[in-house]
């Protein structure tokens, strides 16, 4: 950045370009593949998730806690004056390991609890938010102060870890203040969107035998006569 803006300052004309070559052509290029890292990242949880709880939907509660991530990630990254750099996107790709796990503890006390306990969705997702908020605290500030020293350090060297120190503790804290807030909520949406759709497929499911039995009256009624001659 500090290059174009260096270029512009001079004003160039027209009919001359300027472009990176060596390893500053390689790290732009690099750069292009970042939404297809992030992406590949995501389905790939997704799919986990997917296998582990045998479900569409609870995957998608537990990944709603990364758009929060990233955004705090972003917004203290630009309140500090730095560019989303390589070193900011291995940051933002740790983000998405350390995040859903607040999801995963929630999600799988309640799922627990509704399955053993027998509790409705509402009590074992608040019973989840409950008994689980000590661990999520725990293991998000244990992950927080570990990033202070990158944000903070300074030497050589520097310049290239504190991005990735900016990027986790913000990333962290915002996903933190909101996540223990909206991931009951999405639960509990997404679960009352599951049961609708397992309930109009229960629904059309029993309704196909009753319209072939109906389909099938009118053969049945033109047979009855030729038995009986």
């Amino acid at each position: 950045m500090a290059v174009q803006n260096a270029v512009n300052e001079l004003r160039p004309p027209s009919a001359i370009t300027t472009t990176f070559q060596g390893n500053a052509q390689a790290f732009q290029d690099s750069l292009t593949t970042v939404p297809l890292l992030i992406l590949a990242a995501l389905v790939t949880v997704y799919l986990i998730l997917g296998i582990l709880y045998e479900s569409f939907v609870h995957p998608l509660t537990i990944l709603s806690t990364l758009p929060s991530a990233g955004l705090g990630a972003l917004a203290t990254l630009m309140l500090f004056g730095y560019e989303f750099s390589l070193v900011a996107l291995i940051g933002t790709i740790l983000l998405i390991g350390i995040v859903k796990k607040n999801g995963i503890m929630m999600v799988d006390f309640a799922i627990v609890a509704e399955r053993d306990e027998h509790l409705t969705t509402e009590q074992s997702i608040r019973k989840a938010a409950l008994m689980r908020f000590r661990p999520i605290m725990m293991t998000t500030m244990a992950a927080l102060l570990g990033g202070v020293p990158l944000m903070l350090g300074h030497g050589t060297g520097a310049e290239l870890r504190q991005p990735l120190g900016y990027t986790m503790v913000g990333g962290l804290i915002v996903s933190q203040a909101l996540t223990l807030f909206t991931t009951p909520v999405i639960y509990l949406y997404l679960d009352s969107l599951s049961n609708w759709l397992s309930g109009s497929r229960l629904r059309r499911t029993k309704s196909e035998p009753e319209a072939e039995r109906q389909g099938d009256a009118p053969w049945r009624e033109k047979q009855r006569p030729q038995a009986a001659e």
